[in-house]
């Protein structure tokens, strides 16, 4: 497929405007549906640290904490909660006590798998429609702005 340069004002701005306006309306939908949920004690943050738990077999804090690209600190006090509110639970190991493994409980993998629900059907309604070649071309923007994102947060992590 030829390459054809579309990097016009009128669709960098069009561009802009979606992608501003879909991680904001992503954000408004999932904190709306927390608050009127069973989870309604869970933040945003939260939900994305239960998340990041449920996609790796018992992660280790550090783990966790490169996937959400927070500190060690900030991650501590973040599972400190959701396993006073019953989300989480430490597991020790029982060969090496340095390593703390973390694991959902039944409360956190219920939420878990619905939040999970939500992004796997805005991902399907996203496909519908599109032929292949369609979604390999929104997969590759898709990429490029992850790989844009990466830079941006090397370049900063770096000064």
């Amino acid at each position: 497929m030829k390459e054809v340069n579309i990097l016009d004002f009128e669709t960098i701005n069009e561009v802009n405007g979606y992608l501003v306006r879909i991680f904001n309306e992503i954000m408004q939908i999932e904190e709306e549906s927390l608050r009127n949920s069973a989870f309604m004690d869970l933040t945003i943050k939260e939900m994305h640290t239960i998340e990041a738990i449920g996609l790796v077999d018992l992660p280790t804090s550090n783990e966790v904490a490169k996937k959400l690209s927070v500190t060690a600190g900030t991650l501590s006090v973040s599972i400190q909660n959701l396993v006073k509110k019953g989300y989480v639970e430490r597991l020790n190991q029982p060969n090496d006590r340095r390593v703390v493994r973390l694991n959902l409980t039944k409360k956190g993998r219920l939420v878990y798998r619905l939040h999970h629900k939500f992004h796997t059907d805005m991902v399907k309604d996203t496909l519908t429609g599109l032929e292949r070649e369609e979604a390999q071309v929104l997969i590759k923007g898709l990429r490029n702005l992850n790989q844009f994102l990466d830079n941006v947060k090397n370049r900063m992590n770096e000064g």
